[in-house]
């Protein structure tokens, strides 16, 4: 194959051998596609910035797109261990007296459930339904729920109304979920309209403490929610890739291994 073969159908071969093997070396894309050095990269740069690859040192590796979201109550029992640790964890980093914003999804909810031990004069804002129902009774926790319209699959409230409640309150910690965490996509959701409220929800918290488990690390879904230095606080499984732990810790973000 020549050089001065199209660059859009040399990237998708590139991406296919891409799928099969996992990562490729530039002298690799050389040697098979009988091109430069320089042309070489130039695709990898450009497979990069589609969101199609992910460009390292001296080669290009495969990005894992997140698969379609199952409703929350289907995803309870995804990775239930490593929530459940996570879940403890980010509830420790709760102290007494404090307001914290929980946001939708099942390691949420985990933190949640958590928060209910031996807790005293602590406020708790959510959109989350299941939320709103873990804490209900929780002796020393008040409780305040943002209205909104209720997406259905995962039982939490977004749209104008929803945002335009967040105007009006400010947290001591902000704890979410996302779908992906990438180190060159960053925080990404798979449903732009709740990612939009999302945004909202992050701009009340002193801190933000993102929860994933090691699923989610190192992929993308369709909406950017936002880069990963918004986040000030990690909290993952031991699973997850010490590389992309590494790269956030240099970036001056806490991790906590769960």
């Amino acid at each position: 194959m020549s050089e001065f073969t199209p660059t859009p159908e040399r990237q998708k071969q590139i991406l296919a051998l891409l799928a099969k093997q996992g990562r490729l070396s530039i002298s690799e894309i050389v040697g098979q596609f009988s091109i430069s050095v320089a042309t070489a990269r130039r695709d990898v740069e450009s497979l990069a910035s589609q969101g199609k690859a992910q460009r390292v040192h001296g080669g290009v590796i495969a990005i894992e797109q997140a698969p379609p979201e199952l409703p929350i109550l289907e995803r309870e029992n995804e990775q239930s261990d490593e929530k459940n640790r996570i879940g403890l964890a980010a509830a420790d980093l709760v102290n007494d007296k404090e307001t914290v914003f929980l946001g939708s999804g099942t390691t949420v909810l985990e933190v949640a459930r958590n928060l209910r031990r031996n807790r005293k004069n602590l406020t708790v804002i959510t959109n989350s339904l299941p939320v709103l129902n873990a804490l209900a009774g929780a002796t020393g926790i008040t409780v305040i729920s943002l209205g909104g319209m209720l997406r259905e699959s995962e039982m939490s409230f977004i749209g104008h109304i929803t945002e335009q409640a967040l105007t009006e309150i400010r947290a001591d910690k902000v704890v979410m979920g996302t779908r992906g965490l990438s180190l060159e996509h960053g925080l990404t959701n798979d449903y732009l309209q709740e990612t939009l409220t999302d945004r909202a929800i992050l701009k009340i918290g002193r801190e933000v403490i993102i929860v994933a488990d090691h699923s989610k690390v190192n992929r993308i879904s369709t909406a950017l929610l936002a880069p990963l230095k918004s986040m000030h606080t990690f909290v993952t499984d031991a699973k997850t890739e010490k590389k992309f732990i590494a790269s956030l810790k240099k970036q001056n973000i806490k991790v906590i291994i769960a």
